[in-house]
């Protein structure tokens, strides 16, 4: 039997902690969405000012990069590339830059989305959240 890595509640904390840290300090206000690897919400925090929106964006960023095991920017560009019949793929949501899987030993433990500001720097805050574990 194999095991695996869990994010637990001290890892959420630390991200959540780090990403808002990184949201503040550009004055972007953005939600901020964490999830494990099975796309369950663990944590959801809407900075003042973030649009309402972006409350359901962000975990819909947040699920599809951990159910599809990599950036959502992934899907982003397959539908920017012409490979619009993805858009009905069964389960996927938030296919815009600014959802960051949580990678440990090679396998996906959960993931980060944000929402609330340009798609890069959505990205940008989920990956100092992450960067926060020391992985």
């Amino acid at each position: 039997m194999q095991t695996k890595s869990v994010l637990t509640a001290a890892d959420v904390k630390k991200i959540a902690a780090a990403a808002e840290a990184e949201a503040l300090a550009n004055n972007w206000a953005v939600t901020i969405a964490i999830v494990d690897d099975g796309g369950h919400l663990l944590a959801l925090q809407r900075l003042d000012g973030a649009a309402p929106i972006s409350a359901h964006m962000a975990p819909a960023k947040a699920k599809t990069s951990a159910m599809g095991r990599r950036e959502t920017k992934v899907y982003e560009d397959i539908i920017n590339n012409g490979r619009t019949a993805f858009l009905t793929a069964p389960y996927i949501e938030g296919m815009l830059e600014g959802g960051v899987p949580v990678v440990v030993d090679g396998q996906v433990i959960g993931a980060v989305g944000v929402s609330g500001v340009k798609s890069e720097q959505d990205a940008q805050i989920a990956k100092a959240g992450i960067a926060a574990l020391g992985l």
